[in-house]
């Protein structure tokens, strides 16, 4: 079903976007950069937290490193990651398929801006073998992000 519903966002809101599917999971950042050939960075993770009574969901750079104190500041609560149950119950997407495309429930989605080193990134499309591949300010426009700066940035080993 989640697979699904990112198809049907796209279908409506970017029609030229293809969701595409891999033989080989793509559940974690480095699994994904084998599975769609780009580098870890280019992955674009992510994050679903509740601060405080809010679930939010960041979208951040594959080797990038959410920074507490930040998103603390930002949203002015401690930072929780959902649990496995409630992050499919909520975005109706599974633990590696999450991204902000055909959510469950509407929740405000957050850009780090740790993506804009990139021009396209590859995001999860709701499933462990789907993503697609989008430039990073068309997914911030297409899912009403907000750019913010809550990571910092690591370098690869």
């Amino acid at each position: 079903m989640s697979l699904e519903s990112v198809r049907a966002f796209f279908a409506e809101k970017a029609p030229d976007i293809s969701v595409i599917e891999s033989q080989q999971s793509s559940a974690t950042v480095v699994l994904a950069a084998e599975a769609y050939g780009v580098e870890p960075a280019r992955i674009a993770k992510t994050l679903s937290l509740r601060v405080g009574d809010r679930v939010v969901l960041i979208v951040t750079s594959g080797t990038a490193r959410m920074d507490n104190k930040k998103v603390k500041a930002l949203f002015g609560g401690k930072p929780k990651m959902l649990g496995f149950d409630e992050v499919a119950e909520i975005t109706g997407h599974e633990v590696g398929g999450v991204c902000p495309f055909g959510l469950k429930t509407p929740l405000a989605v957050y850009c780090d801006v740790s993506m804009k080193a990139f021009d396209i990134v590859v995001p999860a499309a709701g499933s462990t073998h789907s993503a697609v591949r989008i430039a990073p300010e068309r997914m911030a426009a297409l899912t009403s992000a907000e750019w913010v700066d809550v990571c910092e940035i690591r370098t690869e080993a």
